[in-house]
């Protein structure tokens, strides 16, 4: 018996279950219908190919579609099958998704690149496990691609997607949490498979009325065509609904960076070790001085630093500039001080290190070729427009 309490209103209000077959359906068609009309014109979705769509899936990913999509252009121009951009050198893939951020999604794309090439698999391949075995690509990925290229029935969950099912189905718990990721990825292939038609199509309008209407912050519940099966409007918690994150502890570093010029005007770089935050890219020699509280111990410190790997002593002239940036938890201040090396021209790359460091010399022009980490760009930058400015 319904609660006495309740009114009429109230009552006829209470949702069906959404795993209900004939609910979801509903859903689907009416996701489909509203993207139908009110979808974005978007490059990856005028073609059917399954590389071209897996290249702009791994742009996207925490990045905005407006950034991505000249990248995107550029990206397939150069490299406009799995072929070619297997046969590409790194540095050239690093160069074209320079600006993008996250560079290990450049490197394992180029690395998935060449195991489809090397398995025989090209131009890509069509089964939704081995999708997902390739380099960087998870569980969404693999499921996109394979929905959205072939029509497979694999549902997705993401940021958009989560965001929409979480309020439809009132789900009060942090979207982290393992239950509740189960719960979602359950809810997402429940209605594929309620929708036979076209699952990429249906994933495709999902994802767009997460992005365009059910937003973090004021979502556009009068606009939404789900709005009827959403529990959290039906409820009034859409500004409750997901859960907050937990706050991002952020940790503050401090560079310092050293530019060094041989007697040829070049600029010494070096490339940034497996190890290392951006592996692969170009960069000027930096070093963490956080723990050093004296301005004079820090420089100190990244000049030891320097003679310990080089073999080669520095004399400071002055610091040029500072570039603040920051990467996933940390808040990093890079501070560049100008150096010359002491009683010699240059350092042979042919020379063997106290320790593996890759290292070059490059005119100020050559800097716009390298792949660089983004902190790097503004410096190489900056260097240009001294240059110029000199001239």
């Amino acid at each position: 018996m319904p609660n006495s309490k309740q009114t009429k209103s109230q009552q006829a209000k209470k949702p069906s279950s959404l795993l209900d077959k004939k609910v979801l359906s509903r859903i689907a068609e009416h996701a489909v219908g509203w993207f139908s009309k009110h979808s974005r014109d978007l490059p990856w979705r005028k073609t059917k190919n399954a590389y071209r769509i897996w290249i702009s899936e791994c742009m996207l990913q925490q990045t905005q579609v407006a950034t991505v999509i000249p990248y995107y252009e550029r990206f397939l121009e150069r490299f406009p099958d799995v072929s070619t951009l297997a046969a590409a050198e790194l540095d050239e893939v690093y160069q074209l998704w320079a600006g993008l951020g996250y560079y290990r999604r450049a490197r394992q794309l180029h690395s998935a690149a060449i195991r489809v090439v090397e398995s025989g698999q090209e131009p890509f391949p069509t089964d939704r496990d081995a999708i997902a075995k390739l380099p960087g690509i998870g569980r969404y990925t693999a499921n996109a691609i394979a929905s959205f290229a072939y029509d497979q029935p694999f549902g997705i969950v993401e940021a958009n997607t989560q965001r929409l099912y979480a309020r439809l189905m009132l789900c009060k718990e942090p979207l982290s949490q393992t239950a509740m990721q189960a719960k979602l990825w359950e809810f997402a292939q429940a209605l594929v498979e309620a929708w036979p038609v076209s699952p990429g199509q249906l994933n495709q309008s999902l994802m767009e009325i997460g992005s365009l209407v059910c937003k973090p912050k004021d979502p556009q519940c009068q606009a939404c065509p789900l709005q009827s099966h959403c529990q959290a409007y039906q409820t009034g918690q859409t500004s409750t609904i997901p859960a907050s994150k937990p706050k991002k502890l952020i940790t503050d570093l401090r560079e310092i960076g050293l530019l060094v010029r041989d007697s040829k005007g070049r600029w010494l770089m070096r490339r940034r070790s497996p190890t290392e935050r951006w592996s692969g890219l170009w960069d000027f020699p930096r070093y963490d001085c956080t723990s050093i509280e004296s301005e004079s111990l820090a420089i100190e410190h990244a000049l030891k630093e320097f003679d310990r790997i080089y073999g080669k002593s520095l004399w400071v002239r002055s610091e040029c500039l500072s570039v603040k940036h920051s990467v996933t938890r940390y808040r990093i201040l890079l501070r560049c001080f100008e150096a010359r090396l002491e009683g010699a021209k240059t350092i042979s790359t042919k020379g063997k290190l106290a320790q593996h460091e890759q290292f070059d010399w490059y005119k100020v022009e050559e800097l716009e070729s390298l792949a660089l980490s983004s902190s790097a760009r503004k410096v190489a930058d900056w260097l240009t427009k001294q240059a110029a400015g000199e001239n």
